[in-house]
């Protein structure tokens, strides 16, 4: 689902608000929402039987906080933090000049755009696009 107040003017030629669900094929569900006008909100969390995780913030350049809640508590794992633009071009680089397949080919990429635009899909449709 879509939701943008065409009103106003950040938004006359990009959506606002995304809200989507993955269906995977092992059953698993990913409830997710893309947003630009909710402020401050950069989290990821997964939900299994047994714990969740939660990333918080998960999308910043720096200071990741994990929480991992089970039955008897949470855990609060500390984060390596790095520059991870630089270890992509080194990473990039290193393929390069070693002749290596990079951890995340252009193929991903590709499938990438490809679910996005079944999200827009979905959307415009107002009913699930089977990928």
């Amino acid at each position: 689902m879509e939701s943008t107040d065409r009103s106003d003017p950040r938004f006359k030629e990009v959506e606002d608000q995304i809200h989507f669900t993955l269906r995977f094929p092992s059953g698993v569900l990913a409830t997710c929402t893309s947003a630009y006008s909710i402020e401050g909100v950069k989290r990821f969390r997964a939900f299994g039987d047994k714990a969740y995780l939660d990333l918080d913030p998960a999308t910043d350049y720096y200071k990741h906080n994990m929480t991992i809640g089970k039955a008897d508590g949470e855990m609060k794992p500390s984060i390596k933090e790095g520059n991870q633009f630089a270890a992509e071009l080194d990473h990039m680089a290193e393929c390069v000049l070693q002749n290596k397949t990079p951890k995340t080919p252009g193929e991903e990429g590709l499938r990438d755009i490809k679910l996005i635009m079944a999200i827009y899909e979905s959307a415009r449709k107002g009913k699930p696009v089977k990928v």
